[in-house]
């Protein structure tokens, strides 16, 4: 692959990802008045909160500072990572999956936000104005055990979300300046990519919190669909990439495969995205609760289209090389790619920007959701917490510190360049088996006769388990022990090697195994919550199950709605 086939150089590159992440740090430094600008300028890109929370708070929440249009851009641009690239392209370039492919990614993709509309609400009624997100829910309803559970279980979602960007943007850089990302020896270049993305994004995320990532998100996404409409334009005016409607219908198809493709990515999407904290946050960033349901609304609608967008540009390629694509001289995932190769070199050099904010804009936000877990979640135990040096207390400087730590093995594992649809699947499982266990705790009363019991933390726990279990038994009734990238590389070995998902299917997301095995896990997962809910209360009786795990050990959780109904603690480190 030579530098004459997009443009770009490595010179340009590395430029243009300077000058990009140097911007947005200075928009992060001044949103938190580190540099001096004219007051209206701050008022604008950073509306004043009405809580009356702490400095350190409000650097982890931004609590009741957003409108409607801020969190919806926000919503968009934290959501939307340089994955979009790949995601509906290798739908719309398959024919196998084609219209429902495309139209399940984008919709699924929309999905979690409209979730929180109708939910949101009413979890951040139960957990007060001093919470952060869905693990001040699983406290609350729960106790410290689901609180912790819930709260590794979004670490590490997170943590994959983070090494898919980085493998995403450093995939990216090296396609468009011409290096080969499947030959060994070029990890060094797009390792460097990486590391600098995630150094930047730690660094004005750890100095200026997550007001500044929502006054980035505003300008990123407002970029972002500027560039989109551009491209738009740039890809479809190119006599190369025009196709008549007989080629189009080659693409154009409605699929058993789509169908399975569009399931699996509704349930493992859905359950994902009630464990990305950076979601939760603006639930308590928003002004008020027209605000919280308008702004994820809207946010929806635009990561609809902006899916839909890259879908149908796969959807173009696959019509303009039919035969290049079936003999896999082309390859799906890099069907947008495909249309760039005759844009003009100022186009590429567009994409380059349109890219770094795209993973600037979710890295930031999943940097700020990490620290306010660690701070909130797990450190907030911590007798330390509260002791300061300086402006900052020794807590702050711990989870800032472990947040670096947690970016080395990000930027070493994005090296692997792991395919980006198999690294979430991987998080997507793991979320799906705690998704029922934990938002279950919603409903408070007895339904259906008795049969269904408000959940206990016992109940809620074992019910994680349960659906832990499904899966490996699912594993073990496939044969599955070894679990393979499209390459040949070994990913994983041994009971756990079914959670890669490697059933050998058309795509990483294909198949009947896999659309199974999202249906069977969360189910497993409310049914193992509902049936060990009713033996925790015929054991331990109806009073004493209500009580937190803790509590049989002589720590009592007086914070949670099923204990007692003391205020709720503000721990913010």
């Amino acid at each position: 692959m030579g530098d004459s086939l997009y443009g770009p150089d490595k010179g340009g590159a590395w430029a243009v990802l300077s000058i990009v992440l140097i911007s947005f740090t200075f928009l992060a430094c001044i949103s938190r008045e580190y540099i001096p600008v004219p007051k209206f300028l701050r008022t604008f890109l950073v509306p004043k909160s009405d809580s009356k929370g702490s400095s350190e708070d409000f650097f982890l929440s931004a609590r009741s500072s957003a409108d409607a249009t801020t969190i919806a851009l926000s919503f968009f641009a934290s959501g939307m990572g340089a994955w979009v690239l790949y995601g509906t392209t290798e739908m719309g370039a398959n024919p196998q999956l084609s219209w429902l492919g495309v139209i399940g990614y984008s919709s699924s993709s929309a999905i979690p936000a409209l979730i929180i509309c109708l939910i949101g609400p009413k979890v951040r009624e139960m957990c007060g104005e001093k919470a952060f997100g869905s693990t001040d829910f699983a406290r609350k309803r729960y106790g410290r055990v689901m609180q912790l559970s819930v709260a590794c279980i979004s670490v590490f979602y997170m943590f994959i979300f983070i090494v898919a960007e980085l493998t995403s943007i450093s995939n990216i850089y090296g396609r468009l300046v011409g290096v080969d990302v499947r030959d060994p020896s070029t990890t060094s270049y797009t390792r460097w990519i990486g590391i600098v993305v995630a150094l930047a994004t730690f660094f004005y995320s750890a100095v200026a919190g997550l007001p500044a990532s929502i006054v980035t998100d505003k300008v990123q996404g407002v970029m972002m669909i500027t560039l989109v409409i551009i491209l738009l334009i740039a890809v479809t005016a190119q006599p190369e990439n025009r196709v008549t409607n007989a080629e189009f219908n080659l693409a154009s198809n409605f699929t058993i495969d789509g169908l399975m493709a569009w399931v699996t990515l509704l349930i493992a999407i859905a359950s994902a995205e009630m464990f990305n904290q950076g979601n939760w946050q603006r639930v308590w960033a928003a002004k008020d609760i027209a605000s919280l349901r308008k702004g994820f609304a809207t946010g929806s609608a635009m990561v609809f289209l902006l899916m839909f967008f890259f879908g149908i540009m796969g959807m173009i390629a696959y019509a303009n090389a039919p035969d290049a694509y079936d003999s896999f001289d082309k390859f799906a995932y890099l069907s947008f790619f495909d249309l760039l190769e005759n844009s003009p070199t100022g186009v590429n050099y567009l994409v380059l920007i349109l890219v770094t904010s795209l993973a600037a804009s979710s890295i930031d936000t999943l940097q700020n959701a990490i620290l306010s877990v660690f701070s909130h979640d797990i450190l907030a135990i911590s007798c330390c917490t509260e002791t300061k040096i300086g402006n900052f207390s020794i807590g702050a400087y711990t989870t800032r510190s472990l947040l670096l730590v947690m970016n080395i093995p990000a930027f070493i594992l994005a090296a692997r360049r792991v395919d980006v649809l198999t690294l979430f699947l991987v998080a997507d499982l793991v979320c799906a088996t705690a998704v029922f266990p934990l938002f279950l705790g919603l409903i408070s009363e007895k339904k259906l006769g008795g049969i269904f019991t408000p959940i206990t933390e016992v109940g809620a726990f074992l019910g994680i388990m349960s659906a832990m279990s499904a899966v490996l038994i699912n594993g073990a009734i496939l044969g599955v022990s070894e679990a393979r990238d499209i390459f040949g590389g070994v990913l994983g070995t041994g009971p756990f090697a079914y959670f890669w998902l490697a059933n050998g299917d058309i795509c990483a997301l294909c198949g009947s195994k896999t659309m199974i095995t999202f249906i069977v896990t969360p189910l497993a997962g409310a049914l193992g919550a509902i049936i060990f809910s009713h033996i925790d209360i015929l054991i331990r009786g109806e009073k004493n199950a209500r009580k937190p795990i803790m509590a049989i050990f002589g720590w009592v959780e007086d914070e949670t709605v099923e204990g007692k109904k003391d205020a709720f603690k503000d721990e913010v480190a």
